[in-house]
């Protein structure tokens, strides 16, 4: 008795390709695929969501691409760059909140008050840093990362493997969604905005009407406490509003 395993090496290849997908989107995208979480456990991640997604994303590669080398190499440099773009497209989503952040630090005297983002690895304000931990925690407590799954499982009906990578429409989204992240960024930051620049004018002119006070010396604290204020006063409206961003954004890469 003999068992006929001819099959494995094609399930290994379209396993491969499809890892090729699954593994550059889940590198960069929100939630799942932030630096703080160990790269051990992003592999992982990756490699069961690619087992769990087989059987959804085998049908549509093409039969017998172990015949065609160089086909196989496009088919993997193909998957590399959706991969790629619609993980990079959803990773400019959530630096809305990096933006907005820093924008609120420098309005609120806070810009100096540097530490370490656990989502990006790098330096940056406190409250930008706050506010990104806080947006990676809602995601995951709103189910909003389930989105994420969902774009992970449609990429394969929006854009087939073995044709060519609408390299023109992912620039155009790229354009569309940078702009909105700075549009989304200004509007939540507009109050500390608005109050920063009355409070700088009054500041310059109470030093005209009284020269000889230390105006640096009163105006940091005042600063300082009204930012903070201001930034508990509006915490919640702001996250509400980014998490329907969030959501919206991320359902352009789903069919639902």
């Amino acid at each position: 008795m003999t068992v006929d395993l001819s099959f494995l090496p094609q399930i290994a290849v379209v396993y491969m390709l499809m890892f090729a997908r699954l593994g550059s989107m889940l590198m960069l995208l929100p939630a799942l695929g932030e630096t703080s979480i160990p790269m051990r456990m992003r592999l992982s991640v990756a490699l069961m969501l690619t087992l769990v997604l087989y059987p959804v994303g085998a049908g549509a590669y093409p039969e017998a691409i172990l015949s065609n080398p160089l086909r196989l190499f496009m088919l993997l440099g193909g998957e590399f760059v959706i991969g790629f773009s619609i993980g990079l497209i959803a990773k400019m989503i959530t630096s809305v909140l990096q933006t907005g952040g820093i924008v609120m630090a420098n309005m609120s005297g806070l810009s100096f008050a540097l530490g370490s983002d656990l989502t990006t690895g790098q330096q940056g304000a406190l409250l930008s840093n706050y506010l990104s931990i806080l947006g990676v925690t809602l995601i995951f407590l709103t189910d909003s990362h389930y989105l994420v799954i969902a774009a992970l499982h449609d990429s394969f009906d929006l854009f087939p493997p073995g044709q060519w990578v609408p390299v023109g429409d992912f620039a155009e989204l790229a354009t569309t969604t940078a702009g909105e992240v700075l549009s989304i960024a200004t509007r939540l930051s507009a109050p500390f905005i608005v109050v920063g620049l009355v409070f700088y004018f009054g500041l310059g002119l109470l030093n005209k009407l009284m020269p000889q006070m230390q105006i640096f010396f009163i105006a940091m604290p005042v600063n300082i406490g009204i930012g903070l204020v201001l930034f508990l006063v509006l915490l919640s409206a702001m996250m509400t509003f980014y998490l329907d961003h969030f959501q919206q954004a991320l359902g352009v890469f789903t069919n639902g």
